[in-house]
């Protein structure tokens, strides 16, 4: 089973959502230390030393107007704090046509003071962390990361994710997330979950190192999306359990993994690849033509409740 799957819905969330989101941020707000009146003993509060955190990773300068803009501050609260920086000598403007369009980047000055700064706050954070064992650091890093994707961080370009090869836990969670976007999306219920826990779990125990594959795309450890490439005998290989999560479609995700595939296949000696998808799901019928595979049967069934239409593709490779 594929897809990218179609637009997120955008009806309202529930209200125990709203609840738990801010009940997130009064303990952020209270861990994050945004409640003190200095920011790490640093003589400024959260919003100063953000400010000077973005300045410093812009290398060549950075306009004010973007600082304003991507950290959605208010232009004279923004104005104030610079100009602070300005007098303790942290900040140097560049050229332009006018104080507006003249970069700003930080003096030894401020660069020294940024790093004082950077290191109390790594410091603070792995002390809060320490108690954790890698496991536990390793699921930290996932549940973050996923909260960014699904409350917007944007992810802007291919090189804010990357694909890697399946680890120990990743198959479970492919067919877990997998299962509940369909409910969600189709409303294809206990029967998907039951074919895609057998898909992972056959994959697991008959896997064939070399000739057999499974790929993640993830940022910052959050999964934004799966495939397999399975050995169907007969030297085909076939492409299985593809999805995209909702928060990283459009992002050229599903391509990649797509094109993952069938690269591995082609190294494995592979003369073909197939797979089976249903004629509702179109974007990913899209991907496939646009890669090279061809529609090669059609037949109706009951599997998922309401009657469909599964499709065979086929991909030559040589």
């Amino acid at each position: 089973m594929t897809d990218e799957h179609p637009p997120a819905d955008t009806s309202l969330p529930a209200p125990e959502t709203v609840a738990a989101v801010r009940a997130f941020n009064r303990f952020h707000t209270r861990f994050a230390g945004v409640l003190q009146p200095s920011y790490m003993d640093s003589g400024m509060g959260v919003t100063a030393a953000r400010l000077l955190y973005e300045i410093a990773q812009a290398e060549a300068g950075v306009l004010a107007s973007s600082l304003r803009e991507h950290m959605g501050l208010d232009a004279g609260h923004a104005s104030r704090i610079i100009a602070g920086f300005e007098k303790r000598g942290w900040i140097a403007r560049g050229r332009g046509s006018d104080a507006r369009q003249r970069p700003i980047a930080l003096t030894p000055e401020g660069r020294a003071a940024f790093a004082a700064i950077d290191a109390r706050t790594r410091a603070d954070t792995a002390a809060r962390v320490a108690g954790l064992d890698q496991g536990q650091q390793d699921d930290l890093v996932a549940a973050l990361g996923q909260v960014r994707a699904l409350l917007g961080d944007p992810i802007h370009s291919e090189r804010d994710w990357s694909i890697r090869p399946f680890r120990i836990g990743d198959l479970a969670l492919v067919a877990s997330r997998q299962a509940r976007l369909y409910e969600t999306e189709y409303g294809w219920g206990r029967a998907m979950e039951v074919m895609q826990g057998e898909i992972t779990t056959a994959f697991l125990r008959d896997f064939k190192p070399g000739r057999e594959q499974a790929w993640i795309a993830e940022r910052d450890g959050a999964m934004l999306g799966a495939v397999l490439l399975a050995d169907a005998g007969d030297d085909v290989g076939q492409l299985r359990l593809l999805h995209v999560e909702r928060a990283a479609r459009g992002l050229g995700i599903g391509r990649a993994l797509v094109d993952q595939c069938i690269g591995f296949a082609r190294n494995a000696g592979y003369r073909a690849m197939m797979l089976w998808t249903q004629n509702v799901l179109t974007h990913a019928r899209h991907l496939y033509e646009s890669v090279g595979f061809t529609l090669s049967a059609q037949e109706t069934h009951s599997l998922f409740g309401n009657e469909m239409m599964g499709e065979r593709w086929i991909l030559s490779l040589h």
